[in-house]
Formats: structure tokens, C-alpha cells, sequence
């Protein structure tokens, strides 16, 4: 079994602490390939106006624009935070193999960054969250996906 490396979260907690000195979020991200840095990232939400742009997000961003690819197969991702519900998402649409985080999602809501409402909406159905979802031009938009299955140069994902 492959032991988890103190110098990439370090780094990933050095960025969390950088960001946190300079008005952004407590957070910070690396992803490695190969035992490498491919992509390092900080919380930007605040800076960049982009409540995206929490650090594995922007750190996937930038690992996929280096590595020229949307899969992360072989990638490893050192966070300073246990992810949240949208970073979660992210980190399997990425197909990262392996995930090291050092604080937790308890930590982040003590300190004010509670997920726990996004986790309840999940569980809710559509029709009960809080943001109205309401369907409508479905007959119109599948026609997208029946052009997706018929393209046999799609690129599947």
C-alpha cells in the first residue's frame, strides 16, 4: 500500500493558508501525476467573483489544460479539506484514482463552511428543495442526446 506524501500536502496546506492570509478561503489543492505536481490551486471564490472556484476545482481545471485531457485516470489529489458535495462530483467525473485530504467537513462547518444543507437537498426530491426545479421543453432538448448517440466520433465520457 502506497503511503500518502507529507511534502504534496503540505503544499496543499500551504496554499490554504496563503489564501486564507489574502481574503480567499481556507483551502488549497495539488493534484500529482507520476509523483509529480501537475496542478496546485487556492479557494479563488471571493477573488474571482466564482463560487466554483474552490481549490480542487480550479486545481482539476488546471491539471486537465497541463495534461491536455477531461480524464485524470493515474492523478492523485491532496486537499487540505475533506471535498465538498460539488469538488466530490468533480473529483469523480475526473476519474481521479486517489483521494488524501487533512482537515474535515466537521472542521469546515465549525469554521463556517457547512455543506450539510447541500447533502439534506440532495436526499430531498426534486419537487421538495428549496430552489424551485421546474421541467419544461424536454421534447425539444432530447433531440441533443439523440444526435450525441448517433455521432459515432462522440467521445464518451
Amino acid at each position: 500500500m502506497k503511503l500518502p506524501n507529507k511534502e504534496f500536502m503540505q503544499k496543499a496546506i500551504d496554499l490554504s493558508i496563503e489564501s486564507a492570509k489574502n481574503g480567499g478561503g481556507p483551502f488549497g489543492a495539488v493534484i500529482i501525476k507520476n509523483n509529480e505536481i501537475v496542478a496546485a490551486a487556492a479557494n479563488s471564490v471571493s477573488q474571482n467573483n466564482d463560487p466554483t472556484a474552490h481549490a480542487e476545482i480550479t486545481a482539476i481545471r488546471k491539471a486537465c489544460s497541463e495534461l491536455k485531457t477531461f480524464d485524470l485516470t493515474g492523478c492523485e489529489l491532496y486537499t487540505s479539506c475533506e471535498p465538498c458535495p460539488m469538488c466530490l462530483g468533480a473529483i469523480y467525473w475526473a476519474h481521479i484514482d486517489k483521494v488524501y485530504y487533512a482537515n474535515t467537513k466537521e472542521d469546515a462547518m465549525n469554521t463556517g463552511f457547512d455543506d450539510s444543507f447541500i447533502y439534506d437537498e440532495i436526499e430531498r426530491g426534486i419537487h421538495n428543495r428549496k430552489i424551485s426545479f421546474e421541467q419544461f421543453m424536454q421534447k425539444d432538448a432530447i433531440s441533443a442526446f439523440s444526435l450525441w448517440l448517433e455521432n459515432d466520433e462522440r467521445i464518451n465520457y
